[in-house]
């Protein structure tokens, strides 16, 4: 049998910051543009999201620039550090990405670079991806998430608005967690969705996401369910909607956006085994229920 070829990564995409804008005292807006877009679309999912391609400090790469090159090339060290980050919105007229960051003052990597950077500036990216969008046929939507999952949550409640109108029109409710009433910014919402604001204050993230949902007095009709943030609050969330609700798997965008203790890099390395371990136990413990 003959061996497939390798498969080819897209080329990455390079963008100028166009302009940024601070929405609440923890989230800044990058818009990103240049010509370096004309071969970059979204669209098709809420989920959408790209990879920032971030320099390794004092290396300079050859041009063109190619990660795939520079991953033969360079010592591991030498990499470019990658921090993904979901698509708040796509204009194909004006050629603009949004992305929103979550700043929490010198903390991290992107976060500080969205703080700081200046219209001009430069930035290489890999995507999109994306796996998610609020199904026409669903009974209902709910949708739940920390800062870190407000962007995609926001472009699917603008989604859902962008829909026909009709007295028939599916029930929303929205969870959104943020640290107080100062991170709360406008958002385009479905007339008679509810969307409620989780403030947080010095409780764990997502103590408040997993009451809240527990407490939910589901609608009837199949819901669609869109679960994103911190993996903790997430396995939660899974289990209950899983176990408890019984809700089929095809219904669910669940999965950690991050982990409390880990980097981008540690999670993404880990996520995959996290996964199938919390998937495990949640069908190990439905069988021993079932057999009770």
């Amino acid at each position: 049998m003959a061996e497939r070829p390798a498969r080819k990564r897209p080329a990455p995409h390079r963008a100028q910051v166009v302009r940024t804008d601070r929405l609440t005292p923890h989230m800044v807006r990058v818009v990103l543009g240049g010509g370096g877009l004309a071969d970059f679309s979204a669209g098709e999912w809420t989920d959408h999201y790209v990879k920032l391609l971030f320099p390794a400090e004092g290396v300079a790469y050859p041009e063109p620039f190619d990660p795939a090159r520079i991953r033969e090339e360079f010592p591991r060290e030498q990499w470019p550090v990658t921090r993904t980050y979901t698509v708040r919105a796509w204009d194909p007229a004006a050629r603009e990405l949004t992305l929103d960051f979550v700043v929490h003052g010198d903390e991290g990597l992107a976060g500080p670079w969205a703080a700081r950077v200046r219209p001009g500036e430069e930035i290489w990216f890999q995507g999109p991806g994306g796996a998610y969008a609020p199904r026409e046929d669903a009974g209902w939507h709910l949708l739940a998430g920390d800062e870190s999952a407000l962007p995609a949550i926001a472009a699917a409640l603008e989604r859902l608005t962008h829909r026909a109108q009709g007295a028939d029109r599916a029930p929303v409710h929205a969870f959104i967690e943020v640290a107080g009433p100062e991170e709360e910014h406008k958002l385009a919402v479905p007339d008679g969705a509810e969307v409620v604001w989780l403030h947080r204050g010095t409780a764990p993230v997502g103590e408040a996401l997993v009451a809240a949902v527990r407490g939910l007095e589901f609608p009837a009709g199949q819901v669609h369910a869109f679960v994103h943030g911190e993996a903790g609050f997430v396995k939660e969330i899974r289990r209950h909607l899983r176990l408890e609700r019984e809700v089929p798997r095809e219904w669910l965008s669940i999965s950690g956006y991050w982990r409390r203790g880990h980097n981008e890099d540690g999670w993404q390395a880990s996520k995959r085994e996290w996964n199938q371990e919390v998937e495990a136990e949640q069908e190990g413990r439905g069988a021993e229920e079932a057999a009770a």
